[in-house]
């Protein structure tokens, strides 16, 4: 049975131009916290862009309602079939989480992606390393989390106040089952990959422009003054880059 991703579709507030824009959001947040409330999704429809919301499993308004694991490969069979419903090819905008299952997707269905844009990317996959452990006895009994990472991690889940740790923490398992190897499947849509200069999880994006060369997949390649992981998501640069880049023939 395919996973809920709770697929809905923004229609655009003008003529529509160009292929649907598919949103992927990144770990705890949401396509509403993610892609909504920054102004994504009126940016695109304002653009004659109709946009293809989805909540990962262990997010949004219902974040248990997908049943059984929730491995990235089965999020993309769940994004596939979604998409296959909609007119399609359509262009991808992912951010964190959101740009290695758009990296995936991509390659794994190209006949189902023109474009790809994926912010705050990275070629190591840190939620395989996230401490479980730590994070569980953090929310239970408030004791600190040791790894760097995952308390950076917790700390920013924390600021959003709807998120389900349990559901989080399934996902995390899910994800900690098919560790994120960007070699294995390279797109061969265009690409844009956009971070912060200030973002510590991307220092590793330069390897992925490598592995778009060396696949010859045409890329891009843009870096945001001043922003890190959590704020370049509302980067206006960001934004028009993307339309810009997915505008393009």
């Amino acid at each position: 049975m395919s996973l809920d991703l709770n697929l809905r579709l923004i229609p655009a507030n003008t003529e529509v131009s160009a292929p649907t824009v598919l949103l992927i959001h990144g770990f705890a947040s949401s396509a509403d916290l993610n892609w909504e409330r920054s102004g994504w999704v009126r940016h695109f429809t304002d653009n004659g862009r109709n946009v293809a919301l989805v909540d990962l499993p262990g997010h949004g308004e219902d974040p248990h309602r997908a049943t059984g694991d929730w491995a990235p490969s089965r999020i993309r069979e769940a994004l596939a079939a979604g998409i296959t419903e909609l007119e399609h090819p359509v262009d991808v905008v992912g951010y964190s989480l959101g740009a290695r299952l758009g990296w995936e997707f991509a390659a794994k269905h190209p006949e189902l992606v023109r474009r790809l844009v994926i912010g705050g990317p990275g070629s190591l996959d840190p939620l395989a390393a996230f401490a479980l452990n730590e994070a569980r006895n953090f929310v239970s009994t408030g004791e600190s989390i040791a790894d760097e990472y995952t308390a950076k991690v917790m700390r920013i889940a924390t600021n959003e106040k709807s998120n389900d740790f349990d559901a989080l923490f399934k996902l995390i398992e899910g994800i900690k089952t098919e560790p994120y190897d960007p070699g294995e499947a390279i797109p061969a849509a265009p690409t844009l990959l956009v971070a912060g200069d200030q973002d510590d999880l991307a220092t590793t994006m330069p390897h992925l422009r490598r592995l778009l060369t060396q696949a010859g997949t045409r890329s891009e390649v843009l870096w945001l003054a001043g922003r890190n992981h959590a704020n370049a998501v509302t980067s206006r640069d960001f934004k028009s880059a993307a339309l810009r880049f997915l505008d393009t023939e």
